[in-house]
């Protein structure tokens, strides 16, 4: 349920536009269908460098909407852990 909720906060709820808004440039959004940490999302999102990282983030956290979203009642406990991964294009790489 609450991987749903997530979905839905993501899609319905406006997230996915606070994103692009900030600066948080999506490349794929996926759920995980099995393991033992369900639910589970995971977000690819691209960036310049880590000082663009940082700043379009905090924009992202810093936001009426974002803070507006999170206390929502019905979103109550959709996320509860983050793991960051930061990766590397090669160079043969189109993403």
């Amino acid at each position: 349920l609450f991987g749903q909720k997530k979905i839905h906060m993501f899609n319905e709820g406006g997230e996915i536009d606070l994103f692009r808004r900030v600066g948080l440039a999506p490349v794929f959004f996926g759920e995980a269908l099995v393991g033992s940490l369900l639910p589970h999302l995971t977000y690819m999102v691209t960036f310049e460098d880590m000082e663009a990282h940082d700043k379009n983030w905090k924009a992202f956290i810093d936001s009426p909407e974002w803070k507006e979203l999170k206390e929502n009642p019905y979103y109550k406990d959709t996320v509860s852990n983050i793991t960051k991964i930061f990766l590397r294009a090669a160079d043969c790489s189109d993403i």
